[in-house]
């Protein structure tokens, strides 16, 4: 046999054996790696949340712990990275959750699991007559009460909760997500009009002056429109001239004048 041959079928042979252990690793890895290795780090990340310190790495810590899925010295192949997630997203105050195993560097027998937390956060605090408060998020999900949200606007007056979830959650997260009127509002006040239909006011940070919204239909239409008026008519007249502002007819704004003290 010549030597050109028995070069290529060494060759060959090397590839294959290469190919071989490939697959088997990948099988492997697949297949949770090695049977008897042992979670030993547990790495738990909360990411922080301007609005919101509902929870904090111990306190999901316990919950695992409680729950009887606490990774750490558990057999990795034995970890349910699903209902770790399941479990923790069944939490009021958790949005949503990443869980996955990992490799602790080269070492055999050396796991870890990552737990990746997200809170959820709060656009309005509601605050209903003869009734306990609670909070919305912007899917207009409730989160039980708590002080630990901060930099909220607070919705008072006469609230159902059908109202909060589905009209005043996409309010609230509209101004939140806008600095102008972040920084403007500090209260909405629902009350009921004569058809017993819910009507907003907006109660601004600074001085005595209402927005009167009227329904929230079309409320970012009405909320431009009020900035426009703010920024061309009002920083030449000064806020404090009128009392009352009402956006609830289409293209107006329609000014009360503050009345003159005697």
């Amino acid at each position: 046999m010549k030597a050109k041959q028995i070069f290529k079928i060494i060759l060959f042979v090397v590839l294959f054996l290469g190919v071989v252990a490939y697959i088997t690793y990948a099988m492997l890895d697949l297949s949770g790696g090695d049977p008897k290795e042992i979670c030993t780090e547990l790495s738990l990340v909360v990411e922080e949340n301007p609005h919101a310190d509902f929870i904090d790495a111990k306190q999901v810590e316990k919950m695992l712990q409680d729950a009887n899925v606490y990774p750490k010295g558990k057999l990795m192949k034995d970890i349910d990275t699903r209902q770790i997630e399941q479990m923790l997203k069944a939490d009021n105050f958790i949005e949503s959750v990443e869980c996955f195993k990992t490799n602790n560097g080269m070492e055999v027998g050396k796991g870890k699991v990552c737990v990746r937390v997200k809170q959820r956060t709060p656009v309005v605090y509601v605050l209903p007559d003869n009734a306990a408060g609670y909070y919305v998020d912007a899917e207009g999900t409730v989160i039980p009460n708590t002080v630990y949200a901060k930099n909220i606007v607070t919705a008072t007056g006469t609230i159902a909760q059908e109202f909060a979830r589905e009209q005043l959650a996409p309010f609230g997260a509209f101004i939140q997500s806008d600095s102008f009127w972040d920084n403007q509002i500090e209260q909405i006040y629902v009350s009921l009009n004569s058809k017993r239909e819910p009507v907003v006011t907006l109660v601004p940070r600074v001085g005595d002056q209402t927005i009167y919204m009227g329904s929230l239909e079309k409320y970012e239409k009405k909320l431009r429109r009020m900035r426009i008026f703010y920024e061309k008519a009002l920083v030449k007249v000064g806020w404090n001239k009128y009392s009352r502002f009402n956006l609830e007819y289409d293209n107006q704004v329609v000014c009360t004048k503050r009345e003159k003290r005697q």
